[in-house]
């Protein structure tokens, strides 16, 4: 399958996101999501990675079969926080055995109010030099716009870093947010590093008031003040909370489109129908 490096050098990817189903229902709803969209012609998709490997075989599974049955790759999440080199090493075999090329180097979140989950790994750039001496991936990594909530708000910290990965990893893909500059300012800073792989911007589209709010705190991503008012104006209404999502999602990639982003990375959350209208309103559908 080709892989994600090639495809930034032929100019700019679209590509969605989805994650592991967890019930026959889920699993449905999925397939279906990936059918509808592949006549969109997606450039690549990828597919999360639970905490401490919770879906592991789900997430290699789902990968492989999406490898096998469609017309563009699928790149595999993995995280190495609480894994041993041996664990890694054996799914780096799995995949390289079934041809999966495409990986997305993390190092995963520890669960909250938890013992440390032990394994070999404490940074992403451990997991990206192990995958480097394990066959011909292409690897990317992980950026965060509004800094990783690990970083304590140390920017300079923060961007060294993130330049150091990206040193030896192929691309990034970031955190989602909702404010351009965030973005257009790491990569400011990015390259007076020296640092200029592509870092392709992660946009999520607001479906649920609630889950967005709880994501974005997890995450440390800020919703602006005059978003949280229009969302509290629509919270009881689903189909309008669908809509603005549309609607901003729709300003933010027409922003990142005019700065010249190498790509754009949408959120599907599993279904079709927004990131599909997205890309209408984009005039890429």
């Amino acid at each position: 399958m080709t892989d994600i490096r090639s495809l930034l050098e032929r100019g700019p990817t679209i590509s969605f996101e989805f994650f592991p189903p967890k019930t026959p229902e889920m699993e449905e709803q999925l397939r279906r999501a990936l059918d509808e969209l592949a006549p969109l012609q997606p450039s690549f998709v990828s597919v999360t990675y639970g905490a401490l490997g919770s879906t592991r075989d789900r997430t290699r599974d789902l990968v492989i079969d999406i490898d096998n049955r469609y017309d563009f790759p699928a790149m595999a999440h993995l995280t190495c926080v609480g894994h041993t080199k041996a664990e890694i090493l054996e799914i780096l075999t799995q995949y390289r055995a079934a041809g999966v090329t495409n990986i997305l180097a993390l190092a995963g979140d520890p669960p909250a109010d938890a013992p440390p989950p032990g394994g070999d790994f404490t940074y992403a750039l451990e997991l990206v030099e192990l995958i480097r001496t394990s066959g011909d991936f292409c690897v990317g990594v992980a950026a965060h716009p509004e800094l990783h909530p690990r970083s304590g708000g140390d920017r300079d910290a923060d961007r060294r870093h993130l330049a150091a990965k990206l040193e030896r990893s192929d691309f990034a893909v970031t955190q989602f947010f909702f404010d351009a500059d965030d973005y257009l300012r790491m990569i400011d800073e990015l390259a007076t590093l020296g640092c200029t792989k592509p870092v392709l911007p992660g946009v999520m589209p607001i479906i649920n008031v609630a889950g967005a709010r709880r994501m974005a705190a997890m995450n440390h991503a800020i919703i602006p003040d005059e978003l949280n008012a229009r969302l509290d104006a629509v919270e009881g209404d689903p189909e309008a909370v669908r809509a603005l999502g549309v609607e901003v999602a729709t300003s933010l990639c027409e922003r990142l489109i005019r700065e010249h982003a190498p790509g754009l990375h949408l959120y599907s959350l599993n279904r079709s129908q927004t990131p599909t209208e997205i890309l209408k309103n984009l005039g890429l559908a």
